[in-house]
């Protein structure tokens, strides 16, 4: 029998190998970020009445935190077993927000449990990962039957986000959709065809003469890239044509604030103390930050409230105007390293669940970053879409911090080398 005094080194050492092929990095990394993003929260509630986002914003990290800890130990090929069931599970929440949900800023987007604002869309995110990389781990994404069962799996879900409205939200799920489709083998011709319809009915309404070019080039990637390529070429050069003409039928489409969003764009100072407040006054802070910032709690247009949330949507101008260039580009490196980790995680997976399931992660992060950054700068409208991790709200910090513990959990259980 062993004695007493050495089963609590056991179980040390038994708790360090559980651990030992965790990246570290990868937990590091977005903590970081959940900080810095609450010390900016807490920057921009100074001279807000009775706000203590920060603190939330802490207290919903930390318990993200935990359970990303416990998840990085538990199996992840388990989810192959539940992936219907969480796929289920996602689709009833979307429906009870439809009819039981809270409606607020113009959408019904969350239900109330307990006092909890959740956020059904932002968990249906993780949800789709999970069953994109279920179904392409059985069947992988290199035939045309394939990629359409994935798509038809996913637009469920895609529409009810839409529906809410959720214009954002519903971009990722294409966004995570076509990143796994291509990691799952799928023909990067077909990923752009599957984009030409839409590419089209902006060109069309935008400018002539590259849609008649655009068309061409459609027209040839289907005929290099499908395998009926003659009845292909055509049926997608066809698809092309009419979408052009309906451009105006997707655009009625949208709701009001969807299209004031798109058109201030393109041209905020038509608008400027409307529709296109957010940009220009996001574009001053953070040109007003140079290369040092001036410094926490000295920004004025972030004391000043002249940026409407910024402590959520916009907290990367508030981080660029108190920070200024240097904390900008610290930020944008802390997320190009958490990329480079999702991506070192998916080549080494032992297996092609684990590794869809982290690329599923590194797509969703990758637009999400780079929309929400390029909305405050201008290069792109703007959306409802968090910055991960520094953005307030619980139910996305609770969601990026599960999709890292799922990921980790891909780390930890991949096959080790043994000499």
């Amino acid at each position: 029998m062993l004695q007493k005094s050495l089963i609590p080194q056991i179980r040390w050492k038994f708790l360090l190998q559980s651990w030992q092929s965790v990246d570290w990095w990868l937990f590091v990394l977005p903590v970081g970020l959940t900080i810095l993003g609450a010390t900016m929260i807490h920057s921009v509630e100074i001279n807000q009445e009775g706000a203590n986002w920060s603190f939330q914003h802490l207290l919903t990290g930390g318990i993200g935190l935990a359970i990303a800890l416990a998840i990085a130990r538990w199996r992840y090929e388990r989810l192959l077993q539940w992936h219907w069931i969480i796929y289920g599970a996602t689709i009833v929440l979307l429906l009870a927000v439809k009819f039981f949900g809270t409606e607020g800023l113009g959408a019904q987007r969350w239900i109330t449990i307990l006092g909890f604002n959740l956020q059904p869309s932002e968990f249906a995110k993780l949800g789709a990962i999970i069953t994109i990389a279920a179904l392409l781990s059985d069947r992988p994404a290199s035939t045309i039957p394939s990629a359409l069962r994935v798509m038809a799996v996913v637009a469920v879900p895609w529409t009810l986000v839409f529906l809410e409205p959720n214009l954002g939200t519903s971009l990722v799920f294409g966004a995570i959709t076509m990143g796994m489709l291509y990691w799952g083998n799928a023909n990067p011709g077909w990923l752009l065809l599957l984009l030409s319809p839409f590419i089209s009915a902006i060109l069309f309404n935008a400018f002539l003469p590259v849609w008649f070019i655009w068309i061409a080039i459609v027209g040839v990637v289907a005929w290099r890239s499908l395998p009926w390529y003659r009845l292909g070429t055509l049926a997608t050069v066809v698809i092309n044509l009419v979408s052009g003409g309906l451009g105006h039928v997707l655009w009625e489409v949208l709701k009001d604030y969807q299209k004031k969003r798109l058109i201030i764009f393109l041209n905020p100072d038509q608008d400027p103390l409307g529709g296109g407040y957010h940009l220009i006054q996001s574009r001053i802070a953070i040109g007003a930050g140079q290369l040092w910032g001036r410094g926490l709690h000295q920004g004025t247009q972030t004391q000043l409230n002249f940026i409407p949330e910024q402590h959520t949507d916009f907290i990367f101008a508030a981080i660029g105007e108190e920070l200024g260039f240097v904390g900008c580009i610290l930020v944008l490196v802390a997320f190009w390293l958490i990329c480079l980790r999702l991506v070192i995680i998916a080549q080494n997976a032992k297996d092609n669940f684990g590794s869809l399931l982290a690329i599923g992660v590194f797509s969703m992060i990758v637009f999400q970053v780079s929309v929400n950054i390029g909305m405050t700068i201008g290069l792109s409208p703007v959306t409802g879409i968090p910055l991960p991790w520094l953005s307030y709200g619980k139910s996305a910090l609770l969601m990026n911090f599960l999709a890292i513990g799922i990921v980790e959990s891909v780390a930890n259980f991949r096959q080790r080398l043994k000499f």
